[in-house]
């Protein structure tokens, strides 16, 4: 069984290079606002080269990409599941990532749900919690 309480544990070098290794992120909450983090972080991934795959019921394109409901409707594969919800809406999302055969799960700056990242973690899902995808891409230069 993986401790969940300590926040180290998700925040390996390791899980962040693998995370970010993959070419498509589905950025689970993306907003069409440009104010919010969601967008700008997105909009950099984009720049970036990654394949971004909006995902939030409530909107219908997000930076001129097709937005679709939730991870099960998105085709093709999925590398990396990029949460930008509440942490105690994360746990359905772990179990979709799961579902959908997504290689990580993500869970940007602030969002943290111990039993989502364990579950993730055993059925062979590399995890970050409380990091964001755009300061560590950067930071690591990729």
């Amino acid at each position: 069984m993986i401790p969940a309480r300590d926040l180290r544990l998700w925040q390996q070098p390791e899980a962040i290079q693998a995370c970010l290794s993959g070419s498509r992120i589905a950025v689970v909450g993306l907003s069409s606002n440009p104010a919010r983090p969601s967008y700008g972080v997105a909009a950099y991934l984009l720049q970036a080269g990654f394949d971004v795959i909006p995902v939030n019921p409530r909107e219908e394109a997000v930076l001129g990409l097709r937005c679709y409901p939730d991870l099960a409707s998105v085709p093709g594969t999925i590398d990396l599941v990029d949460v930008f919800r509440q942490s105690d809406a994360v746990f359905p999302i772990a179990e979709s990532a799961i579902a959908v055969g997504a290689k990580g799960l993500w869970l940007q700056l602030g969002v943290f749900h111990p039993t989502a990242l364990r579950l993730a973690k055993e059925a062979g899902l590399h995890c970050v919690a409380d990091l964001c995808t755009k300061i560590e891409h950067a930071r690591l230069n990729l």
